[in-house]
């Protein structure tokens, strides 16, 4: 574990937002139209392929919770397939700290501070009855309440200080020990020392 990640003022990236001035934000309509695939019934497995300064890394899977976050699900599932024409393919884990987190995905500015949702741009956090419990965990980066667009975190220790203020919507399926490669490229304030992207992404 690293030296003040228990505390999440300690971190930059998506933890910052939590320290900066509070503000009105406008909301689009979510209303969009649910695929099939994503019924309360199903939880659709969806693939990364990681390449590390364009080299490949390994294969990492993750199980949606689509019963009990359908929107989230969606919104994740479609960014992984390119469905609605914009996908996480090609896009950078802009921030690893080892014995915390690994996230992406920015695909519109390429760093820590854009990205968009299915739903135009931010949509509204579906509820917190999942917790951080450990690694592997799926969950929503966020710039406070509501405010869920494409970036997410994937867990590689429990961090239930994040515990009902980041959606826990999945978990890795295969592959952890890829996600455990990815870590060895972080730092304590989250750069990469490497270039770690999704090569390819899709449903399984």
């Amino acid at each position: 574990m690293l030296a003040g990640t228990c505390n999440p003022s300690y971190l930059g990236g998506w933890v910052r937002p939590y320290l900066l001035k509070k503000r009105e934000r406008g909301f689009a309509d979510t209303t969009a139209t649910r695929s099939s695939v994503l019924s309360a019934t199903v939880n659709p497995t969806v693939f990364f392929n990681i390449a590390v300064n364009g080299e490949p890394l390994g294969h990492v899977s993750f199980k949606l919770f689509a019963d009990k976050f359908p929107k989230t699900t969606e919104n994740f599932h479609a960014l992984s397939t390119g469905e609605k024409g914009f996908d996480y393919k090609g896009s950078c884990f802009h921030s690893t700290i080892a014995g915390f987190m690994c996230q992406g995905s920015d695909f519109t500015r390429l760093n820590d501070t854009g990205g968009k949702s299915i739903y135009r741009e931010k949509f509204e956090d579906e509820n917190f009855i999942l917790k951080h419990t450990g690694p592997g965990i799926l969950s929503m980066a966020n710039v406070g309440l509501n405010t869920n667009g494409s970036q997410f975190f994937i867990c590689t220790a429990q961090t239930e200080w994040l515990d009902g203020k980041h959606v826990v919507f999945g978990k890795v399926k295969e592959g952890m020990k890829i996600v455990e490669a990815m870590e060895r490229f972080g730092s304590r304030n989250g750069k990469t020392s490497k270039k770690i992207t999704i090569a390819d992404c899709g449903k399984l």
